[in-house]
Order: C-alpha cells, then sequence, then structure tokens
C-alpha cells in the first residue's frame, strides 16, 4: 500500500476565477479528477474542457501547463497522468496525452506523446531517455 504525503488530503475548493488558494488554476474544474495524494504546484494552468486526470499519489510541480484542447493546432483530447507519475516544473503537456504510472518528465519539458509507465522522459518535444523494462 502507498503511503500518502498528505493524510488530510481534500478535494481543492475553487473561486470565481478557478484559482485555488494554493495558486494553481483550472478552467472547466468540474471536468478534473484528481486522486487522493495528489499535488499540483503553485502557478500551475489546467484546461480541463476535455478532461484531465491526476491520479492518486502523482506531483505536478510548479508553473505547469496541461491542455485538453489546444487554440494553436486545434487538437483536443483528455489528459491522463497516473498514479506516482512526477511531472518537474515548467512542463508543457498537451490534448491527449497519457503519463503513465510512476513516470517520470524532466522540468521544463515539453509533452505531446504517451510516456509509457515507469519511464523518464525530458525535453523538448519530450522523449524517453529510459524506459521501465519490468
Amino acid at each position: 500500500m502507498t503511503m500518502t504525503r498528505f493524510p488530510d488530503w481534500r478535494r481543492p475548493e475553487f473561486d470565481e476565477r478557478g484559482m485555488t488558494r494554493w495558486n494553481w488554476m483550472c478552467q472547466h474544474h468540474a471536468l478534473l479528477e484528481l486522486g487522493e495524494g495528489s499535488d499540483i504546484g503553485a502557478f500551475t494552468y489546467i484546461n480541463a474542457r476535455h478532461g484531465v486526470e491526476v491520479g492518486r499519489n502523482a506531483q505536478v510541480g510548479s508553473h505547469c501547463s496541461i491542455y485538453s484542447e489546444s487554440t494553436i493546432d486545434g487538437k483536443t483530447g483528455r489528459v491522463v497522468i497516473e498514479e506516482d507519475a512526477c511531472l518537474g516544473s515548467h512542463c508543457v503537456v498537451m490534448p491527449g496525452v497519457r503519463i503513465g504510472r510512476g513516470a517520470v518528465v524532466g522540468a521544463c519539458s515539453f509533452v505531446n506523446r504517451d510516456v509509457p509507465d515507469g519511464a523518464v522522459a525530458l525535453g523538448v518535444p519530450a522523449r524517453v531517455v529510459r524506459a521501465d523494462d519490468g
């Protein structure tokens, strides 16, 4: 059984602008699913219009952007960040991406394709640099 860093974890409340008291924001927060113990860093922006799921004990660093829709290329899709995954600060995650269970994404990465379970990915665009061979 995985221990949580937050024994009294609760889903955050959002103000009229979609901000939390921890200074991160989510548009369309009714479509945001947060697993128990998940941790979203300050100044992160989430657009959940097409659904965003952050799994149990997943960590998203500060200043990240997670998009379920992109106005630049018109892409849309649910974003899934699985249980125990970690995103470093300043990452950008594009629509339709799945970041696998226990995967690690290096800081300042641009993630526009899936990251497998247990893998380490980094860069612009993010590439897997270590795979979990099980």
